[in-house]
């Protein structure tokens, strides 16, 4: 559909100059702005919205998408996050 979308994308972590490359993979970035990340749980819990915020927080993107595939329905697994900036 002509959507630039890049998967695993690799998010270093910089501390007072010192970068660790293999800190987080984001699961899907589309147009390098919409950050989704993908679970396969019984249910969503604070632990993942932490990890997809850490993940805007860090690219410095303002939207994500927190998306678990274990409900009956695919909207029921569906979070928004926003980056506050």
């Amino acid at each position: 559909m002509g959507f630039y979308v890049e998967k695993e994308r690799v998010m270093p972590v910089v501390y007072e100059d010192v970068r660790l490359d293999c800190g987080y993979k984001i699961d899907i970035l589309i147009e390098r702005k919409l950050v989704l990340e993908l679970k396969s749980v019984e249910a969503l819990n604070n632990v993942h919205l932490a990890q997809t915020l850490t993940y805007l927080k860090l690219g410095n993107y303002r939207l994500g998408l927190l998306m678990n595939f274990n409900t009956f329905r695919l909207k029921d697994g569906l979070k928004p996050v926003v980056n506050q900036l």
